[in-house]
């Protein structure tokens, strides 16, 4: 039996499963590993200095995969923003048909994807942001719940009550469950609340492939769903951390403030001392993302034993949950 949804339809996947870019996590290793498993794997545009090297990455996933994979764009605000305009050209250049928008403003970038015949999958994290999106051309929405990792949005909203939202509101625009997800369980619940497929972002993290440091996934397996923290909403700029040494004393800045100055906590949110935790494998080291759902992951396996799972265990969940429906006895 296979999953056929709209999601494997249009991009080409046999398992309704879309793996997250993620900053200093999505390169073309996870991303080819993913695509392989079946499922559709992601490179993270911004990993990547200027579009040239994006370019580079792009090529030499074509070499460790055949199948679909896409490209993650996230615009965010800067000091001294990316050239969007280029890593697009970029990513259109080098044949990529499919593109994980997300972020501030997308409607010129989706603009320029969409003229080149792009797919567009954009995350968001609100109602409203995905009705907006759909305006701009987005063909499929990514909600993200409250769950998730990273940038969470200011709502607050979980993926139960988002998701069914998005298929009463989403006039039939399909839409992938986003935040929370780990296993065939989890899928086959986003099935059934209308979603055409799962995003998953840390539990791709937690498999051989990943490309960060054995310690750091040890470090999810032994987690609880209690060891992740919400930083920067003084800032309205909400992001979930994985709970260390480093968040505590940025949450501690954060509620003391006298001034309200970001320049207090941007030591302790450091992106680059983030990016190398992955690399020294001391968690302790710098902020770094990880979802409520790090409480349902328990081992590291290869990401083509994990698909196969999930895929098998969604199959499984349908099935049983379908034989509690039987037929009335005739009087």
């Amino acid at each position: 039996m296979a999953f056929v949804t709209e999601l494997t339809k249009r991009l080409g996947i046999k398992v309704p499963i879309v793996q997250g870019g993620m900053q200093h996590v999505g390169t073309a290793d996870l991303a080819s590993a993913v695509s392989n498993a079946g499922a559709l794997g992601i490179i993270t545009a911004l990993i990547f200095p200027n579009p040239a090297a994006l370019r580079d990455e792009i090529r030499r996933c074509r070499t460790l995969t055949s199948n679909p994979f896409g490209v993650n764009l996230t615009l965010l605000p800067a000091l001294v923003p990316p050239d969007y305009g280029a890593y697009a050209q970029a990513i259109i250049d080098e044949g990529v048909t499919i593109v994980e928008t997300a972020g501030n403003s997308p409607g010129p970038v989706i603009a320029q994807l969409k003229r080149a015949g792009v797919t567009i999958l954009h995350k968001c994290t609100s109602i409203r942001h995905a009705l907006s999106a759909v305006k701009l051309g987005a063909d499929f929405l990514s909600i993200d719940g409250f769950e998730c990792a990273g940038h969470v949005g200011e709502s607050d909203i979980t993926n139960f009550i988002l998701l069914s939202r998005a298929r009463q509101a989403l006039n039939g625009v399909p839409f992938i469950a986003s935040g929370g997800f780990a296993d065939g369980y989890g899928l086959a619940a986003a099935l059934c609340l209308g979603a055409c497929g799962v995003n998953m972002g840390t539990r791709f993290m937690c498999t051989v492939e990943a490309p960060i440091h054995h310690r750091i996934k040890e470090e999810i397996v032994s987690a609880n769903e209690t060891d992740t923290a919400l930083v920067l909403r003084r800032w309205r700029n909400t992001t979930r951390l994985y709970r260390n040494s480093v968040v505590e004393d940025a949450l501690k800045v954060e509620r003391e403030s006298t001034t309200g100055n970001f320049e207090e906590i941007a030591p302790f949110v450091s992106g680059k001392r983030g990016k190398e935790v992955f690399i020294n494998g001391d968690p302790h080291y710098g902020v770094w993302t990880a979802g409520q759902v790090i409480g349902l992951i328990h081992d590291i396996p290869t990401v083509q034993v994990l698909v196969e799972r999930i895929e098998k265990e969604a199959e499984e969940t349908l099935k049983d949950r379908l034989a509690l429906v039987k037929p009335q006895p005739k009087l």
